[in-house]
């Protein structure tokens, strides 16, 4: 590849992308303060949906089934290159937007403390730039291709991006880049764990706790019996599985009543999906156990369910190429102080674990990495890369696009060092200047990857032979049955 002609692009692209960041910026913001949940993100689509359709793209709402999914594209014909957009907020995470303490900005409100403000409005902006560089490009060299952008909802706990493959959403797609916000820069090159999601829902009959309770059957029983049942489980299963669960109805507060309906949402995680079904299956024999010794009955709602993430080494390379040739985002003095502010907040542990995962994506170089980053609240460099497989104990429903089409994913630093995620910490700095940093540096490397692919068809080619070659010894089969339709968030 033309090196001159790669900086042009790399030039290019920075240029038309800065041109929009003030715009950019207040549609980030604006997603921040909707702050909606699975499936219920109507404005926060309706915000991301309209701005492209004002940009020339050609908007499609409502795809897959899903009232807030949509498709945007810009240009015709191969390649079809994909930026996958999320919007949905987290439950319980309100938070002030230049804050540097728990403090709430709406009791038991919802938060982006996953900073999907950032993820949807990044990969907007990585398309936008792509459309004007195809533009100025198409009237000088005749450059082909399709842009698109997917507005995906309902990542948090809903698998949105599941549904959306099942329903053949990505089939004409050569190629799907992303990023998810991070404390650190570098490439998202680590497998991740499937799981499967499902509500037990436990019925009994109600009496008085006192006088008759030999009348009654406790669906509360029930599911705690399956609680302790689903615990002792734990040492018979793979050694990377997950087991979690969460009650989410116990039936009423009052002792003095048998509590004749109860409910408790199961979810499975593993690495491999065929041992999160089998997880699954004996999960619900301990379901019908718990029923059978209280005297209860049980139902099992399916949910939602993923895959784990498929690596494509080949994208991963020349996203990289492209994060080093953009660099990090860079910070100023003020920055540096909020990032101090946060970063004191943030725990050993937290920092430990942002170690750890640094370390997981780049392998034995990040070793040394890390090691520099000692004392640091802000990192300011990207991490190296390594063709991973050090599995990542998180799940995302990328991992079904994965399947089906080669995709490449980076982290971009927008937070303070050791930030986890799913924290007041996450939505407080999703306002800040840190996070918008963080935001448009994503959006240009995804359209520099972007544009790379659309100039160079050997490289889909190969990674298109990379997918095709690992789903040989192993097909992929959607997760989700063909009757499990999305549902927004209960309770």
């Amino acid at each position: 590849m033309d090196m001159n002609a790669t900086d042009d692009t790399i030039r290019q692209l920075d240029t038309l992308i800065e041109s929009k960041r003030d715009r950019f910026i207040d549609y980030a913001n604006q997603v921040w303060e909707l702050a909606e949940t699975r499936f219920e993100e109507t404005r926060s689509a309706a915000t991301l949906s309209d701005a492209l359709e004002a940009e020339g793209f050609r908007v499609e709402r409502g795809i897959a089934g899903i009232d807030t999914a949509f498709v945007a594209s810009y240009g015709s014909g191969k390649p079809v290159i994909a930026l996958l957009g999320e919007y949905d907020a987290l439950a319980g995470l309100s938070q002030r937007g230049e804050a540097s303490d728990a403090e709430p900005l709406i009791p038991d409100g919802n938060g982006h403390g996953c900073g999907h403000n950032l993820l949807g409005v990044a990969a907007l902006a990585g398309a936008v730039g792509v459309r004007d560089y195809l533009e100025e490009r198409r009237s000088k060299q005749g450059l082909a291709g399709t842009i698109r952008f997917y507005g995906c909802p309902g990542e948090e706990g809903g698998s949105g991006k599941t549904f959306m493959v099942r329903e053949g959403a990505f089939d004409d797609v050569d190629a799907v880049l992303t990023w998810h916000p991070q404390a650190f820069n570098a490439i998202f090159s680590t497998p991740t764990l499937a799981n499967i999601q499902a509500y037990f829902r436990f019925k009994g009959t109600s009496a008085h706790a006192a006088n008759s309770p030999h009348l009654g059957r406790s669906a509360l029983d029930a599911v705690e019996l399956m609680n302790v049942g689903a615990n002792y489980l734990r040492e018979h299963i793979v050694p990377d599985a997950r087991l979690h669960y969460s009650i989410t109805r116990t039936g009423g507060a009052s002792p003095n009543v048998v509590q004749a309906d109860a409910e408790v949402l199961y979810l499975m995680r593993a690495r491999r999906m065929g041992d999160v079904q089998a997880i699954f299956e004996r999960v619900q024999k301990i379901a019908e156990g718990a029923a059978l010794m209280t005297g209860t009955t049980v139902e099992m709602e399916f949910d939602k369910a993923c895959s784990g993430y498929r690596p494509n080494r080949t994208l991963e390379k020349l996203m990289q190429s492209r994060f080093e040739a953009f660099g990090a985002p860079h910070h100023d003095d003020k920055e540096k102080a909020y990032a101090e502010r946060i970063h004191s907040t943030v725990s050993a542990d937290d920092l430990r674990t942002t170690y750890a995962n640094i370390v997981s994506a780049g392998g034995a170089a990040a070793e040394v990495y890390v090691d520099g980053l000692e004392g640091k609240a802000l990192v300011d460099d990207i991490a190296p890369y390594s063709a991973s497989d050090a599995l990542m104990y998180g799940s995302t429903d990328v991992g079904d696009v994965s399947w089906v089409v080669p995709t490449a994913q980076c982290y971009v630093n927008c937070f303070a060092l050791g930030t986890p995620l799913h924290t007041w910490q996450v939505v407080a700095q999703g306002r800040s200047s840190l996070g918008h940093k963080g935001m448009l540096q994503a959006a240009k490397v995804m359209a520099g990857t972007a544009v790379a692919l659309m100039q160079n068809p050997a490289a889909l080619a190969e990674a298109r032979e990379e997918l095709d070659k690992a789903t040989q010894r192993e097909p992929y089969r959607c997760p989700i049955p063909d009757d499990v339709t999305p549902s927004p968030l209960k309770g």
